[in-house]
């Protein structure tokens, strides 16, 4: 790993900070030189469009490449060169960079869903361990746990560093995901309930956040979750299968397939699907557990709850594409409505 791999590795740069450092740029691409060494060295940073970083030292005399500074654990006068080297590769880091609290890119961007979401950020428990934690702030319980290891520990075919979030989910669920590629049994905790899941891309981001809502959801318990505003539901509503537009239009109170998470006095925020793709209704949840016989091509209902209207939204205010700004890329089914969400739907 090079100079600049290591000092940015966990960093994120912010190109609206580059030119008030002094970075000039030219064919896309971001230049900062400095002079050291009393004028005898310039370093010359390079930043790309992606924010990869890359760095050359000169010697102003020759304008030849200073080669030492590459050589790791180097004493004497080429340390001294390094050392100053990556004093100003420390101030750029300072002064044009966010953390970035993990390595690869797809944790980070979990990671920052998950603040989307939640408002959490991770805690390092472990000194030296860059294992971050994502736990319920109001009774301390775990429900993701981002870490790196080796991938020998979940298959011993495979090898390579990589990172991982384990994640708690119904038990039932636990069997059939392990099928699926990226998903592995649980690394160093309780397999009954965790699992652990690949964060290389293997797995799509709006499969992770939903499974990360799932195991979120069981640091919840049901009293509390009313109690604390945590009742915001977002609802999938499919017009191919069923017309909530002309139901509602007809009557302010439905009936609805009936989800076991969503209880009497809960909101929830319907999603009509394609060709409308938006929220369009806030319900609120009048009756649960009621007894219901159907069944069809697509469809199998045993019990349905009862949802009143209570407000109709225009189908530009809370389209598909603006709920990717409040973490939300996907609604397969009944899911928690992240709190930044809710504050704008009310």
């Amino acid at each position: 790993m090079s100079i600049e791999e290591k000092i940015f590795k966990r960093t994120i740069i912010d190109f609206s900070r580059l030119e008030k450092f002094g970075f000039t740029k030219s064919d896309g691409k971001w230049t900062y030189s400095e002079l050291f060494m009393d004028g005898d060295f310039k370093a010359v940073i390079n930043v790309t469009p992606q924010g990869d970083v890359s760095g050359t030292v000169l010697e102003t005399a020759t304008e030849d490449e200073f080669l030492p500074l590459r050589v790791e654990n180097m004493e004497g006068f080429a340390g001294e060169v390094r050392a100053e080297y990556q004093k100003i590769l420390e101030k750029i880091k300072a002064d044009c960079c966010r953390i970035n609290y993990f390595v690869r890119p797809q944790a980070n961007r979990l990671t920052q869903a998950i603040f989307n979401a939640y408002g959490d950020e991770p805690v390092f428990p472990w000194d030296n361990d860059d294992s971050g934690v994502f736990k319920n702030p109001d009774n301390g319980k775990w429900y993701a746990l981002i870490m790196s290891i080796d991938r020998s520990k979940l298959d011993k075919k495979l090898s390579g560093e990589v990172e991982v979030v384990n994640i708690k989910l119904d038990e039932a669920q636990i069997p059939k995901l392990h099928k699926q590629a990226g998903f592995y049994p649980a690394y160093h905790m309780n397999k009954k309930n965790w699992l652990t899941i690949t964060l290389d891309e293997t797995v799509p981001d709006e499969v992770l956040l939903e499974l990360v809502n799932k195991s979120h959801a069981f640091t919840l318990g049901k009293h509390k979750r009313r109690l604390n505003g945590n009742n915001a539901w977002l609802v999938p509503a499919n017009p191919k299968f069923f017309d909530i537009e002309a139901a509602f239009a007809r009557q302010k109170e439905i009936i609805w397939k009936q989800s076991s998470d969503l209880q009497i006095g809960d909101t929830a925020y319907m999603y009509v699907g394609a060709p409308i793709s938006a929220v369009l209704y806030k319900c609120a949840v009048t009756a649960v557990n009621i007894p219901y016989n159907y069944e069809d091509e697509n469809l199998k209902i045993s019990k349905v709850m009862k949802i009143k209207l209570l407000k109709k939204y225009d189908k530009n205010f809370m389209g598909f594409a603006k709920l990717g700004e409040y973490g939300v890329r996907t609604v397969r089914g009944p899911r928690i409505c992240p709190p930044n969400l809710v504050a704008v739907l009310k």
